[in-house]
């Protein structure tokens, strides 16, 4: 049995110690300060992980004026990458993150999905969950993998929308693209980290904090299904696009529905950041 969507702490504890073919991603990141994962993994990690950095590993080179800040990399360079981390085609691939706000562990979710594979699950409730529970944590720098994986993409193009598709569906009734920031982000407020504030016009409201209970643990199916059938309002699940800043964490919203049992859903990669890049497409507050 494969974990793919989430796995708890002790399922991961249990895993590790029954299971030779799997391997473990720290996909810890703040937009503040894009080396603080790097060092934060270097102070102490979960035994055996190794870095998955979107800074450098999860994201390709920005086109001025084509992509948002956070494109995909293509095929073949995260083929590369998921081979050096000793991923094989039955590995079960575990991602972790710092706390309840998953900033890039959905995004590595949904990539290694894009690229083919399933076995993948995100840590629910973060590093909290695990050294809460009395796992152990360590500095010591993890092992490279024996030689790389032969593991051979097979990319999976429907489960993204473009901005062509999210420009033409955008003002159907009910909408199907939904923004995946808060409330203050959606209505242009607070802090931004690009030129231009508000939301794509027509989108919805899907607020990825939502998907969370008080613990930082992901709300349980039925919980989640309930919640999707309100926003969604008889939309199919794969006609649904989530987006937000750069394309990281709708990802969480797009797990969250997989989770649910409502598989399906897509993320507009480029989201607002190449949203904006055309003055001709609309905006709103």
């Amino acid at each position: 049995m494969s974990f793919q969507t989430l796995i708890t702490a002790s399922e991961l504890d249990h895993l590790c110690r029954t299971e030779t073919d799997v391997v473990i991603l720290d996909a810890r990141f703040h937009l503040d300060d894009e080396d603080w994962g790097d060092r934060a993994f270097a102070e102490s990690h979960i035994p055996g992980a190794q870095r998955a950095s979107l800074a450098t590993d999860l994201s390709g080179p920005i086109i001025e004026g084509v992509t948002g800040r956070r494109p995909f990399p293509a095929s073949a360079d995260f083929e590369r990458t998921v081979r050096s981390w000793g991923i094989g085609p039955s590995t079960q691939v575990v991602v972790y993150d710092a706390d309840r706000g998953l900033m890039a562990a959905s995004r590595v979710w949904l990539m290694m999905r894009w690229i083919g594979h399933d076995a993948v699950a995100v840590l629910d409730g973060g590093l909290p969950a695990w050294e809460g529970s009395g796992y152990p944590m360590t500095a010591e720098a993890t092992s490279p993998p024996a030689p790389e994986q032969t593991f051979v993409a097979s990319v999976r193009p429907h489960l993204l929308a473009g901005v062509d598709e999210v420009d033409r569906v955008r003002v159907d009734t009910p909408t199907r693209v939904f923004d995946s920031r808060g409330p203050e982000g959606y209505h242009g407020q607070g802090k931004y980290y690009d030129p231009v504030r508000g939301h794509i016009k027509g989108a919805g409201l899907a607020d990825r904090a939502e998907t969370l209970d008080d613990d930082g643990t992901f709300k349980g199916p039925e919980d989640l299904r309930v919640h999707y059938d309100a926003l969604r309002n008889g939309q199919d699940a794969d006609d649904i696009i989530f987006y937000c800043g750069s394309g990281v964490t709708a990802a969480q919203n797009v797990l969250a529905m997989e989770h649910a049992g409502l598989p399906g859903a897509r993320m507009y990669v480029g989201s607002w950041s190449e949203w904006i890049i055309d003055p001709d497409r609309e905006v709103e507050l």
